[in-house]
């Protein structure tokens, strides 16, 4: 099957990773999107284990606060370089992240990232975070989070 610009774009729309990659997975799955979607998911999980050794010298802190002002969230995401830290995707991630703690107030780190994310069940918030690394290019973690609540 031949590989299209316009499905590269639809993919790359949905993942965010570069064309290249978006072209190799759908080659791989021969045109078929969502096994292109799982090839992406598998080297996202690759990646992010290649690049494990590798310093966190930079970050995001992000914050949010349910409307009702009741319950908020602090979260520590952090990345190699100040230039992946200032990304708006990058930073939009922490703030999802700290959504999805507000709303579903993880005990610790361990069952935070094994929790669907709530915006996409598809995926965990270690998916996420493995898929920052892949998208990137650099060993993304999160590092700390909190969650206050006035009930």
């Amino acid at each position: 099957m031949e590989i299209t610009s316009e499905m590269v774009k639809e993919l790359r729309e949905k993942t965010g990773v570069s064309v290249m990659e978006c072209k190799k997975a759908l080659t791989e799955a021969q045109g078929d999107m969502q096994k292109a979607l799982e090839v992406l998911s598998t080297r996202a999980a690759a990646s992010a284990e290649k690049k494990a050794d590798r310093t966190l010298g930079a970050g995001t802190v992000a914050a949010y606060i349910h409307s009702a002002g009741a319950v908020g969230a602090l979260v520590q995401l952090m990345c190699e370089t100040d230039f992946v830290s200032k990304n708006e995707e990058f930073m939009a991630l922490a703030r999802d992240i700290a959504m999805h703690i507000t709303a579903m107030r993880p005990a610790d780190k361990d069952e935070l990232m094994a929790q669907a994310f709530i915006k996409d069940p598809s995926k965990t918030v270690a998916d996420l975070v493995s898929g920052a690394t892949q998208k990137f290019g650099e060993r993304t973690e999160l590092s700390n989070f909190s969650c206050f609540s006035v009930k």
